[in-house]
């Protein structure tokens, strides 16, 4: 606390060990200055008295430079209440500071040989010096011989204190000059500045920075810089570039130079030896001119350098061996404005500009082909798409109709084989019975009838004794049938209906054997080795992925060729009033009486009043063109306003009321007439309804197709990627493995959670699981990394509503249908037949695309968007193509994302790691040298790095607060 430091110096000094906190106490102590500010104060007056003897001025003045340093000193290390008592009302030391720094160097600004001969001729000692500045640009009425030297003092005196030094002020002046007393001045003046009282006070001085200024005279060059700086810091500071401006104009006034900076740029030629003020003063230069944001200010302070000679002078330094020169010459170099190549450049720019409209220009014929382009290969495609369709119907019956020959052929192939195997059996027991009438065991009786019986030979002997007829009988007829010359017939086949049933019956369970396995199949539980956090996708169950495409995937195999390991180490979770009647305020306007009859509403027939005008046709023009349907006499635009403006029941009945009475038609005004003779014509409504449906028609079809055709050939290329496939697997394995442990694993998941994979992060929360997915698929799948490039037209179908598009579709048909009918009544209108012969094939074709491309109407396997949503496990009937696609949209547009995040992210860390390999092996040289210094060496290295990370393009204001002075100056 008696330090009075900063919270963040007392927080590094804090971190010091004991041995240097000891060392700053003692240095603290050591510049401790104990005198209060009243003792300097009655001293530097001391020194200021006129009325001491020069016996005594000189010898009280050996000690004034020690007495400037202690001051110095004490406000710098002291205090703020000790430098607020210094500058206090009482104590007035910044006036008294000025003053001793304005007397000590008076000697150095006046001609002093001059005025020490002249003054005391030319003008009473004792009177006032009050000329004004003004008076001395009139020139004034001085004696020639002085009237250099003295305007020169006069300006001087004027903007000091207007007053003239006596000549023992001034021999004072020159006794003080030739010590260090000027430069321990300033640096009092900056440590008083420092603080931000004291700069405000200095700032609001009326001589302070004139003072510091003039203090350029100084022949120590170390004092010049030491200017320089201090004035380059307020230059930084808001608000101090227009008084460093107007100092050096007071500057200019005293000195007596031609132009501003003129003595300064002929200190900086002069001291071409003294590098240190040659930086100084190129960083002045540097600051004050291009500080300033207004541009042809900017300009204005850099041609004053220019007049002075400045860009020759930097051409022949050019070549300085001082770094630091160099630095701030370059600096100025790369911040000159060039007019003349500004104005060229502005040249430039315009033919550039120029070119610019004409590639522009270029790019929308190219956009309109490309997207003309694009239209007919959608076209080809919805085309293709309609042949490879009508195909698969074909094929389907072609696989009927063989599955039907394939079981003919199969019953018949049966068939065949039995009768094989009777030929063959029949063949066995003819020979069995010649070999059993060899042995003399049978014999073989012929009939009269040509039928053969085969008798054993005891009975043929007539031995067999009685009932055994009977039983040789049983025995023998079997074979004796089987040795008959007819064939057995075969076996009748089955009805043509039950072999179809059968084999339908046989095929559903082949096909539904697969799903049951499938069913049966529990997927196992994953075992992690640490708490995942949960995916909160919409999973799908297991009776749902028939005929998705999760039914095609298997993503128990992706993960074996993940590290797992490594994705538990990612994501692993954390320790573990009433209404206001604006009716009743408006008032009715009075119109003008007019002599016709109006009977139509005020505003109404206005309105068609300037209907009409735009038409420039007469009542009978209009009304003859809408009965014959022609419109060229009136375009689509101006029956669709005219459509506005159809007679209401009331005006029709007003009007014919008008009419019955046999009031002259005369007395009605234009719109009331043109209204009379409208509302005539028969059908009005349904003529007009025709005209403006026949006028947009060709419109409407060149702005449906693309529509439909972009959700067709888009749900084709989504649900045809096998990029697409692999990518859903990737996500259906990591889902599996962080969830299984919590919820089990699942077979499919809604495309919604697509959605959630950004929500998803990694234990650090510096990336989601998708980045994760980016990662995996580039490093172990590269070859379907660009999926999205499969996916075609699928954000033109994002932007297609397809409902309104169908009931569109819908209105193009009805407004057909309501042509249709007026032609039968008017078949003699060509143009209406024209139209229909025309344009029915082209409303036949685009409502065949609308059954392709449509959801829930049409379910016969023929509908692309709804083969497409099944596919992915969606139902058509709530996922409509603004709903669908969007979907993959916003997820190819996250995946390129990420794709980018990964990239940046993976450069970051290798320039990092290049880095700090570099710093190791640098501090491995220099740890071979001098190890003691490592810890010091990596602090240092830590501010550098920290004070690069703050740098910005834009030049910094600073504020005037405590300490922006001393961190310009040193920063």
């Amino acid at each position: 606390n008696a330090m009075n430091l900063p919270p963040d110096k007392a927080r590094l000094l804090r971190q010091y060990d004991n041995e240097k906190k000891w060392e700053l106490i003692c240095d603290q102590e050591r510049f401790q200055v104990k005198n209060p500010p009243h003792t300097y104060i009655q001293k530097l007056k001391g020194y200021l008295d006129p009325a001491v003897t020069r016996k005594k001025f000189r010898r009280r003045v050996q000690e004034s430079t020690q007495v400037l340093r202690e001051l110095e000193i004490s406000l710098r290390t002291n205090h703020i209440g000790w430098v607020r008592e210094f500058l206090n009302e009482e104590n007035k030391g910044l006036d008294v500071l000025v003053e001793y720094l304005s007397f000590a160097q008076y000697a150095v600004t006046f001609d002093f040989e001059s005025l020490e001969n002249n003054v005391e001729n030319s003008m009473d000692k004792s009177k006032p010096w009050s000329r004004s500045i003004e008076d001395l640009h009139r020139g004034g009425n001085l004696p020639s011989p002085v009237g250099n030297s003295i305007s020169r003092a006069g300006r001087h005196s004027t903007l000091r204190y207007n007053t003239l030094p006596s000549r023992r002020t001034l021999k004072n002046s020159r006794l003080v000059s030739k010590k260090d007393d000027v430069h321990v001045c300033i640096m009092c003046l900056r440590a008083i500045m420092n603080y931000q009282y004291g700069f405000n006070m200095v700032m609001s001085h009326p001589h302070a920075v004139n003072e510091i200024a003039l203090s350029l005279n100084n022949k120590n060059p170390r004092t010049k810089a030491l200017v320089l700086e201090l004035l380059a810091a307020v230059c930084l500071v808001r608000g101090g570039h227009e008084i460093i401006l107007s100092a050096f104009d007071n500057f200019k006034e005293v000195c007596g130079e031609k132009q501003r900076f003129e003595k300064l740029m002929e200190h900086f030629r002069n001291e071409d030896n003294n590098i240190d003020f040659m930086v100084a003063c190129m960083q002045f230069i540097n600051i004050v001119v291009h500080s300033v944001e207004d541009m042809n200010f900017r300009v204005h302070l850099q041609y004053e350098f220019t007049k002075l000679g400045l860009d020759e002078y930097l051409d022949k330094l050019k070549h300085t061996e001082s770094d630091k020169l160099q630095v701030q010459i370059q600096a100025y170099l790369d911040n000159v404005f060039d007019v003349g190549a500004l104005l060229e450049d502005a040249e430039t720019k315009n033919a550039a500009l120029e070119r610019v409209e004409e590639l522009e220009e270029n790019i929308s014929h190219l956009s309109e082909k490309l997207q003309d382009t694009e239209n007919e290969a959608m076209a080809k495609i919805v085309e293709l798409e309609k042949q490879l369709m009508q195909r698969n119907k074909e094929l389907d019956v072609i696989r009927e109709i063989y599955k039907d020959a394939n079981t003919q052929v199969h019953t018949l192939r049966k068939m065949v084989k039995e009768k094989e195997e009777a030929i063959q059996r029949q063949s066995t027991l003819e020979k069995k019975i010649h070999e059993l009438e060899k042995q003399g065991t049978i014999k073989i009786q012929k009939k009269g009838d040509g039928d053969i019986s085969i008798l054993p030979v005891a009975l043929a002997s007539g031995m067999v004794p009685a009932g055994s007829e009977a039983v040789a009988g049983t025995c023998v007829a079997p074979v004796a049938g089987a040795a008959s010359s007819v064939p057995l017939p075969p076996p009748p086949p089955p009805l043509p209906a039950l072999a179809a049933a059968s084999e339908a019956a046989v095929g559903e369970f082949v096909i539904s054997s697969p799903l049951l396995s499938l069913a049966v199949k529990i997927k196992k539980p994953i075992k992690t080795k640490f708490r995942m956090p949960v995916f909160n996708w919409v999973a799908l169950k297991p009776n749902q992925i028939n005929g998705t495409v999760f039914n095609e995937i298997d993503d128990e195999r992706i993960l074996e060729d993940l590290n797992v390991d490594e994705f538990e180490e990612i994501f692993k979770t954390k320790a573990q009033g009433p209404a206001i009647d604006l009716t009743s305020s408006k008032q009715k306007i009075t119109q003008k009486g007019s002599n016709k009859v109006t009977l139509l509403d005020a505003n109404r027939a206005k309105n068609l009043a300037i209907t009409l005008r735009k038409a420039g046709k007469t009542a009978d023009e209009i009304c003859k063109a809408i009965h014959v349907f022609d419109l060229k006499t009136l375009p689509v635009d101006f029956v669709e306003c005219l459509m506005r403006f159809l007679p209401t029941e009331n005006e029709v009945k007003v009007l014919r009321l008008y009419e019955r009475e046999r009031k002259p038609i005369e007395n009605l005004s234009d719109e009331d007439r043109f209204m009379m003779q409208f509302s005539k014509i028969e059908r009005l409504m349904q003529k007009m309804t025709i005209m403006a449906f026949i006028g947009n028609f060709a419109e409407s079809i060149q702005m449906l197709t693309p529509q439909l055709h972009a959700i067709i050939a888009a749900s084709v290329s989504i649900k045809s990627s096998q990029k697409l496939k692999k990518i859903l697997e990737i996500i259906l394995a990591l889902g599996n493995y962080m969830n299984s442990s919590k919820r089990g694993a699942v077979y499919g998941f809604k495309l919604q959670s697509l959605d959630l994979l950004l929500e998803t992060k990694s234990t650090d929360r510096k990336q989601t699981l998708l980045h994760y997915i980016s990662n995996v698929v580039k490093e172990k799948y590269q070859h379907v990394s660009l999926f999205y490039n499969e996916l075609h037209y699928v954000e033109k179908a994002a932007a297609v509503s397809l409902e309104n598009v169908l009931l569109d579709v819908k209105e193009l048909q009805r407004g057909l249908d309501l042509t249709k009918r007026e032609y039968t009544m008017h078949d003699h209108n060509t143009m209406l037949k024209e139209f229909i012969q025309n344009n029915e094939g082209k409303l036949k074709k685009l409502q065949d695309d609308a059954k392709i491309a449509q959801v829930f109407l049409y379910s016969r396997g023929l509908d692309a968007f709804d083969d497409a949503v099944k596919y992915f496990g969606e139902n058509p009937k709530t996922t409509p193509p603004s709903v669908f696609f969007p979907v993959f949209v916003r997820f190819v547009k996250a995946y390129k994302q990420a794709e980018e995040e990964n990239e940046l992210r993976k450069k970051q860390e290798q320039a990092l790691m290049e880095k700090l390999m570099e710093q190791e092996a640098l501090m491995e040289q220099q740890d071979q040298k001098s190890p003691s210094h490592k810890t010091k060496r990596q602090q240092q290295e830590l501010i550098a790095e920290l004070r690069r990370r703050q740098v910005k393009d834009n030049r910094h204001v600073y504020e005037g607060k405590d300490g922006a002075i001393e961190d310009i100056i040193t920063g």
